[in-house]
């Protein structure tokens, strides 16, 4: 899975045990064929050593609605209903800042799509719901030489990309609700990217500024090789592609 984005983590460090790297995958299989009981307490037992796991492994493990937190930062802050704002800025004809309690008054769109990881996971059928990224664009009001649209996160250093034309489609959110409730701040709460059609780490956890530019500038994984168009099924040359 990914870091600041529930993608690819960074598999370093110490030698770990054949018994530890055996467990793990018999656990992952354990809860692909197990079903949703199994995955439950998998999920249990799994998500709290996330950050924990000398492997890097545990992240690969598909274990219900339990996605591994990684981040590209040593610590990301905390944010709420009283400290969190949105800002859109950029080439926009006025620029705009949103708090939590205005983004939840917005219209909200629901969308059941798999959240897929560029490494070959996927979870299945995930619940997301929050604003259009589409309707706060066209509330700032975009530029006629306006082109992408550049993502900044609050912990600081992750950013992504999209074309305009990616930006307005009907199925990429600012979430505000992921799964059965509000995005949690391990999942990149209180406001994150979804991007539906694309792999998860263009899906910017810990949302905090859209920028609107006149071309797209790579974000963070981008320019360690990642994909800047990362289609699913089309950016890794493995998965099926959903979008035909």
């Amino acid at each position: 899975m990914a870091a600041a984005q529930d993608s690819d983590p960074d598999i370093s460090g110490a030698p770990v045990g054949r018994r530890v790297i055996l467990g793990l995958f018999a656990a992952g299989v354990a809860g692909v064929l197990g079903g949703a009981t199994v995955q439950k307490g998998l999920s249990a037992v799994l998500g709290p050593i996330g950050n924990r796991d000398p492997t890097g492994l545990v992240g690969l493990i598909p274990v219900g609605d339990s996605f591994r937190f990684y981040s590209v930062t040593d610590s990301v802050p905390h944010r709420d209903a009283g400290n969190y704002r949105l800002d859109v800025t950029g080439l926009v004809g006025a620029t705009r800042g949103y708090t939590l309690e205005e983004l939840r008054a917005m219209p909200q769109t629901t969308l059941v799509r798999d959240f897929q990881c560029v490494t070959g996971w996927r979870v299945p059928e995930v619940r997301w719901s929050g604003v259009l990224l589409a309707d706060l664009l066209d509330a700032a009001g975009v530029r006629d030489e306006a082109r992408a649209v550049r993502f900044t996160s609050f912990d600081g250093e992750y950013t992504e990309s999209l074309t305009l034309e990616q930006a307005r489609r009907d199925d990429v959110l600012v979430a505000l609700e992921m799964i059965d409730g509000p995005v949690t701040h391990d999942h990149g709460g209180p406001v994150r990217l979804y991007v539906a059609p694309m792999y998860g780490y263009k899906s910017l956890k810990w949302l905090s500024g859209i920028e609107v530019t006149a071309k797209v500038i790579p974000g963070y994984w981008e320019q360690n090789g990642y994909a800047v168009d990362g289609w699913v099924g089309r950016s890794n040359g493995r998965d099926d592609d959903p979008t035909g």
